[in-house]
């Protein structure tokens, strides 16, 4: 029983470490347009060009945050792998779930954000369009991603590669189906988890002024 309790470990270690350095290094990816969203779109600052040139290096980086969505084929690949129901159901299945839902949240969070952003200077009827062509977008960045190996950088380091190649692929009819089903996925998720988000939101502000309220009515009746 001890041996295969040590057994059971060494294999969870060896899955964890596996799986540990990529998707910290896309969790990374994913959070840095999450960092953006809050210099830009929630400090108040002036549109310099240095808010211009953080508003391109968060659109060229944002793709990486639902990109995390595709990683469950790393998933599916260790459920074959891996035989051990007890690893799949205990280990493996929680932590993609984790790792998953915090690059789609950030996606989420980045893009309420921006919407903060836009109704703040008097363009909220923008909001629904933006949060549009941006799934669109970033259906394409997770196409290049994905299918062509394409990183955020490449728009700097080969330009000219992601343009044309990039260009020629998606214009295939197999490629445009899987963009349109990566859009629909992130519309649907988006719309859904944007509700949880800001619903979280109101009700911790809630807690929070409920607190305050009683303080001041303390307050009023000792006065």
């Amino acid at each position: 029983m001890k041996a295969d309790l040590i057994e059971l470990m060494d294999r969870i270690i060896q899955v964890l470490q596996i799986n540990i350095r990529w998707m910290t290094w896309n969790l990374f990816l994913a959070f840095i347009p999450l960092a953006l969203s809050i210099w830009l779109f929630r400090m108040k600052r002036g549109r310099s060009w240095v808010w211009w040139l953080g508003f391109l290096v968060f659109y060229a980086f944002l793709p990486n945050a639902p990109y995390l969505l595709t990683d469950v084929i790393h998933l599916i690949h260790d459920i074959r792998t891996i035989q051990s129901v007890w690893i799949i159901s205990l280990v493996l299945i929680p932590v993609y779930l984790l790792v998953i839902l915090a690059g789609f949240e950030a996606y989420v969070i980045s893009l309420i954000n921006l919407g903060y952003y836009l109704h703040r200077i008097g363009k909220s009827q923008w909001i629904v369009w933006v949060e549009i062509i941006t799934h669109a977008l970033c259906a394409v960045g997770i196409y290049w991603g994905r299918f062509l190996r394409f990183n955020s950088w490449d728009f700097v380091t080969q330009p000219d590669a992601l343009l044309t190649k990039g260009i020629e692929e998606i214009l295939g009819k197999q490629p445009l189906v899987i963009i349109a089903i990566t859009f629909g996925i992130l519309v649907g998720l988006y719309w859904l988890m944007k509700r949880v988000t800001l619903g979280f939101i109101r009700q911790r502000n809630n807690s929070i002024d409920m607190p305050s309220q009683g303080i001041n009515s303390n307050k009023s009746s000792m006065e």
